[in-house]
């Protein structure tokens, strides 16, 4: 048998529609559905993003900032290793109170000091003691207070002058001074006896003070017509505060 189709051909065509509708819409309600998600997953990545580069923006002008910092750093250290350079030229790398705390124990009651100089000298080549190759540098020893002495380039030659007892006194001090660790190469430039009046070195009140023990003569002869005689000198050293290696 053969089955009679009843319905009549625009009802099917009106289904068929309907139907299509139905699938267009579904499609269109999904691809809304996408874009929406779509939409909000695109503007939390902008959002992130903006952030990112606001920060790396902030970071970039804290960087700046440090940079300008580090070079103004830069430049107070360059003018401070100038100043350093400048303060190590004139500095005498020298104790001047602790030598002159040396030579007040050094000096006994028979000897009175006219003049001490230091002098600062050059190394040269020429002084056989001091050879291209050497190397000069600063010592460090247990009767300096500085506890780092600095390197330098110069030494310091000592004068001493002054009057004495007698040549004995001279010739002590000359001992003293060898056996000083603040002193070396000891050398005495002249020494003369001469006579000198007494009252160049007697007290203002003589009845009250009597005139120093120094300047008495190994005896205590004062000579004739109030003159003593005494042994006037001049002593040359060098502070021993370098090394040559």
């Amino acid at each position: 048998m053969k089955d009679i189709d009843f319905l009549p051909e625009w009802y099917k065509s009106g289904r068929r529609r309907q139907i299509s509708y139905r699938t267009q819409c579904y499609v269109l309600g999904g691809m809304f559905v996408v874009m929406i998600v779509w939409n909000f997953v695109t503007s939390y990545s902008t959002s992130k993003a903006n952030a990112q580069v606001l920060e790396m923006t902030t970071r970039q002008k804290q960087a700046e900032k440090v940079s300008a910092k580090l070079i103004e750093l830069k430049k107070e250290m360059n003018l401070y290793h100038k100043r350093e350079g400048l303060v190590e030229k004139i500095d005498p790398k020298i104790n001047i109170a602790s030598v002159l705390a040396e030579l007040s124990y050094l000096v006994d009651e028979r000897i009175v000091l006219s003049n001490i100089e230091l002098i600062s000298e050059k190394f040269t080549e020429e002084e056989p003691s001091l050879q291209a190759n050497v190397v000069v540098r600063a010592v460090q020893s247990k009767f300096n207070t500085k506890l780092d002495l600095p390197l330098g380039n110069v030494r310091f030659k000592v004068l001493l002058a002054g009057v004495a007892g007698d040549a004995g006194d001279v010739a002590g001090l000359i001992c003293k001074l060898e056996n000083s660790p603040y002193f070396s190469q000891v050398v005495l430039s002249f020494s003369k006896n001469m006579d000198m009046k007494r009252e160049s070195f007697d007290y203002p009140d003589e009845q009250k003070r009597p005139a120093p023990a120094s300047i008495t003569g190994p005896k205590g002869d004062s000579g004739s017509e109030g003159k003593i005689q005494v042994s006037k000198f001049q002593i040359s050293c060098y502070l021993a505060n370098y090394l040559e290696q």
